[in-house]
């Protein structure tokens, strides 16, 4: 008897396993077939040299973000591993937090594309784009 689970509780469970992801203080905000929406706040875990959001920072949440898509749509008992990904940076911006959309662009097999937009969230929920991203992702077994 299969014990398929949500999408949302897939990533949740998986995010719950990221112990940078933790230390970053990402929370996952939605998680359908194909999207996954992340945030992570400001703060100095996530900052460079001149108080903006530091763009490893920005390349990991977008990476994650793609992840978790690509992963609402992996077979059950498949996990995914980014092959690679480029990203654009449009801006670096302080306070309130960020906020990357993964979404799958076509699934195959074995591999995966995805994009990712990450936006920045001011105090007053007036939103900027920060960086864009594309990846290619593939399955393999779970670990676990």
């Amino acid at each position: 008897m299969s014990t398929a689970i949500s999408a949302h509780e897939r990533v949740a469970q998986s995010l719950a396993r990221q112990g940078m992801m933790r230390h970053l203080g990402v929370r996952l905000l939605s998680a359908s077939a194909g999207q996954v929406e992340l945030a992570m706040p400001y703060g100095d875990k996530v900052t460079q040299q001149q108080g903006g959001f530091h763009g490893g920072a920005m390349g990991a949440l977008a990476d994650i973000a793609g992840g978790y898509a690509a992963l609402t749509v992996a077979p059950e008992g498949m996990e995914v591993v980014t092959i690679e990904y480029k990203i654009n940076f449009l801006n670096s911006r302080q306070g309130g937090e960020l906020r990357a959309t993964g979404r799958v662009v076509k699934a195959g097999k074995r591999v995966i594309v995805t994009s990712a937009e990450v936006l920045h969230i001011d105090a007053d929920g007036q939103t900027s784009p920060c960086a864009v991203m594309q990846q290619t992702l593939t399955t393999v077994p779970q670990t676990y």
